[in-house]
């Protein structure tokens, strides 16, 4: 059962721009000794596991909910953390900061520029901005597998589809979570695919309109020495046989939500100041520049913005920096990067 605490009705001020007036999205600390406790492992159930993930994954249900202006930024920046550790993973070296680099210094729709590391990084991106409802569909799934570096042919999106279809809808989190990954393994896919698709299914069944990211940050993820076809069946075989592999997904789901929870309250915190000096702002076009630092990572000083010059849009962001409502993320003094 995945216990969902009753969020806070969000108060907005009248005036437009002003800063938050609720309390900052924070974790019970009885809540975060439980998390610390499940990563042991030791002495624990999966049913124990599994009913510290629901509260957590809770938490987090009730920051998705509030529907922040800035979700966007931060599923995004969710994405980027994933992003980095799934290339790390595949034996790349670039960072967060090559990644950004990878994706926003290449021309739009250039995407064969970006290399497999920006590649991976759009798949995240991809999970973060796309409709949750979309996510799971054959020609979505196709699209990911291949920004993951595969080449998968109609009939094996079409399994892995359907596969995904087969996890019995009422099934708890310990079987929707193992099964998913499963579905991955059992067509060879690299675990972080498997990530991929549980935030997705996560997604859904919580009934979000996007999903959040959480699962490709975790480094410690687990693979089965023998996937097989994810059936219901197998599904509870697998957790009762290898009840370990089963808590430690669990345990890592909670670590992400919880690591999602918190970086939503230090953004938060920088998206207020950021709508506190909006009004102060004279350039033209620049609540277009706003809605986009709310709405991604991060922008380049160079992007197109109807109504604004690159000289204009540079000398806003020096503005912005000097009001302390944004940073520069590259450490350039050219091909600079903004974001919150």
């Amino acid at each position: 059962m995945i216990l969902r605490p009753k969020p806070s009705p969000r108060h907005y001020s009248a005036l437009a721009g002003a800063p938050s007036t609720v309390q900052i999205a924070t974790v019970p600390a009885w809540l975060r000794r439980a998390i610390a406790d499940a990563q042991s492992l030791t002495g624990k159930d999966v049913e124990d596991v599994a009913l510290t993930v629901g509260a957590t994954i809770g938490a987090l249900d009730a920051v998705v909910r509030r529907q922040e202006r800035w979700a966007g930024a931060w599923r995004q920046r969710l994405a980027l953390a994933a992003a980095a550790v799934t290339a790390r993973q595949a034996g790349r070296v670039e960072n967060e900061g090559a990644l950004r680099d990878a994706v926003l210094l290449t021309r739009p729709g250039d995407f064969l520029s970006v290399g497999p590391a920006g590649l991976l990084l759009i798949a995240w991106r991809r999970l973060a901005g796309r409709p949750g409802d979309e996510l799971l569909t054959e020609k979505n799934l196709a699209a990911v597998l291949e920004e993951f570096g595969y080449a998968p042919d109609d009939e094996v999106v079409s399994d892995l589809a359907d596969d995904l279809r087969q996890l019995p809808a009422g099934a708890g989190m310990v079987a929707t979570l193992t099964g998913t990954f499963m579905a991955a393994e059992r067509h060879g896919f690299a675990r972080a695919v498997g990530a991929w698709l549980a935030d997705a299914v996560l997604a859904q069944r919580m009934g979000w309109a996007h999903a959040v990211p959480l699962l490709g940050a975790e480094a410690a993820l687990g693979t089965s020495a023998r996937p097989r076809r994810s059936t219901a069946s197998s599904v509870a075989t697998s957790i009762e046989t290898n009840p370990e592999r089963a808590k430690g997904l669990l345990a890592a789901q909670a670590r992400a939500a919880l690591r999602a929870v918190d970086l939503f309250a230090e953004l938060e915190r920088r998206a207020d100041r950021l709508l506190a000096v909006a009004p102060k702002l004279r350039a033209k076009a620049a609540d277009a520049v706003v809605d986009k630092l709310l709405s991604d990572d991060a922008i380049v000083a160079s992007k197109q913005i109807a109504g604004m010059s690159d000289r204009g849009l540079r000398r806003l962001f020096d503005r912005l920096i000097e009001l302390g409502a944004v940073r520069e993320l590259s450490g350039r003094p050219t091909f600079r990067i903004y974001g919150l």
